[in-house]
């Protein structure tokens, strides 16, 4: 019997630290990452290659606080150090679900993990094993977002994979509005007009500019991260 092939071959998924964090107020939870990297080693088991960004939002929301009045390009080099630290904790439950992970700063902390050099990382994906790209994009005034579409259409990944606590993109908040309904696909110019808020503008109008689709979808559904791969009625699809 033929087993059915992934809809797609390469892709970048972006996580939000916040998803980490599970049901705690910050840090990072055991349980939610170790059922993160279960679901990933499944896509990766798919011969699916995988590369993540990460945001530091779970660890630096706890020191925002001291953060008030500071100069913006420190408070947005803390929350790259964030990312790395999120970054390290995913790569090592990666590799006690079985897999190879490899993590790559956009800043210089070599004795921690390893600078972020293009062709290896495409090699490190070729290899079968998950890159992890650490402190954004190295600059300040720049989400994990625009990271996730920068590096996305640096390794040829055919769709960046936006992991919320929403099942998609509504016409409403949900949560607000219990008439909201999801659309099971919409497209960039749509969702700029209608404001929809999917991605900052930098990292939207990156995706647009390189008709780089982004699929929008829960962390928090068990399956989820397969069935989009699968090419699965799962979550809202970005097009151009």
């Amino acid at each position: 019997m033929t087993l059915p092939r992934p809809a797609h071959q390469r892709i970048l998924l972006k996580l939000s630290g916040e998803a980490l964090m599970g049901n705690d107020a910050f840090g990072i939870n055991r349980e939610t990452i170790v059922r993160m990297a279960a679901e990933v080693a499944e896509v990766i088991n798919l011969g699916v290659q995988v590369a993540v960004v990460i945001g530091g939002g779970n660890i630096f929301r706890g020191v925002a606080g001291g953060s008030v009045g500071m100069d913006r390009a420190t408070a947005d080099y803390m929350g790259m150090l964030a990312t790395v630290m999120n970054s390290l904790a995913l790569a090592d439950a990666m590799s006690k679900a079985g897999l190879t992970a490899r993590v790559m700063s956009a800043i210089s902390i070599e004795q921690v993990v390893e600078p972020y050099v293009r062709p290896k990382a495409l090699q490190y994906l070729e290899e079968g094993k998950v890159v992890i790209f650490a402190a954004g994009t190295g600059n300040p005034f720049f989400t994990t977002d625009t990271a996730a579409a920068l590096r996305g259409a640096e390794i040829g990944a055919e769709l960046v994979l936006k992991a919320t606590k929403v099942d998609g993109v509504y016409t409403a908040d949900p949560k607000k509005d219990p008439t909201a309904t999801r659309y099971d696909h919409i497209t960039f110019d749509e969702a700029m007009s209608k404001n929809l808020g999917i991605m900052d503008a930098t990292a939207f109008a990156l995706c647009r500019d390189q008709n780089l689709p982004i699929k929008v979808f829960s962390i928090l559904k068990d399956g989820a991260l397969k069935r989009v791969v699968m090419g699965e009625d799962e979550g809202t699809l970005v097009h151009a």
